[in-house]
């Protein structure tokens, strides 16, 4: 019985499934954007979120529990510094996953993982711009209509 067993496996061995991942959290926090299948995204995804929680307070602790897993100084550097820096006030949710489609070899499911907080694409785009209501929409024409008689009786006063 597979009782309270949840990752996913990937078809791998232990060992295979550790290295893996390793190699794909260093390459997500050094390049903040990797393409991978879906199940290995979201797998990664498990796998990198509570390491960079850690980053979060940077002592030698934290530093060495991390390194126990990425193996990787420059990737460590890369966490503790700029990472951690940029996710300080965020309680959580520091990676995205955005399907792409099928692979044309094998029909796998491909998607992309990255860093939230480094899409330059996602930060430069306005959010009170994006919601807009009908009454919104609606109060705004009638304010334009309302003001349009009142612009032209000004123009006649002063001539």
């Amino acid at each position: 019985m597979r009782h309270n067993k949840k990752f996913n496996h990937l078809g791998r061995t232990a060992s295979h499934r550790d290295a893996m991942l390793a190699n794909m959290a260093v390459s997500l926090i050094m390049h903040k954007r990797i393409t991978t299948t879906l199940a290995k995204a979201k797998a990664l995804k498990k796998y990198v979120e509570p390491l960079i929680t850690r980053s979060k307070n940077d002592t030698t602790t934290s530093r060495r529990v991390v390194f126990r897993y990425l193996q990787n100084k420059e990737a460590i550097k890369e966490l503790f510094g700029e990472v951690a820096v940029k996710v300080a006030n965020r309680p959580g949710g520091y990676t995205r996953v955005i399907k792409l489609g099928a692979r044309q070899g094998d029909a796998a499911e491909i998607a992309f993982i990255e860093l939230v907080d480094f899409d330059e694409n996602m930060a430069k785009t306005p959010k009170a711009a994006a919601k807009k209501t009908r009454r919104a929409g609606r109060k705004a024409k009638a304010e334009t209509v309302a003001e349009a008689p009142k612009a032209e009786e000004t123009a006649a006063e002063a001539e």
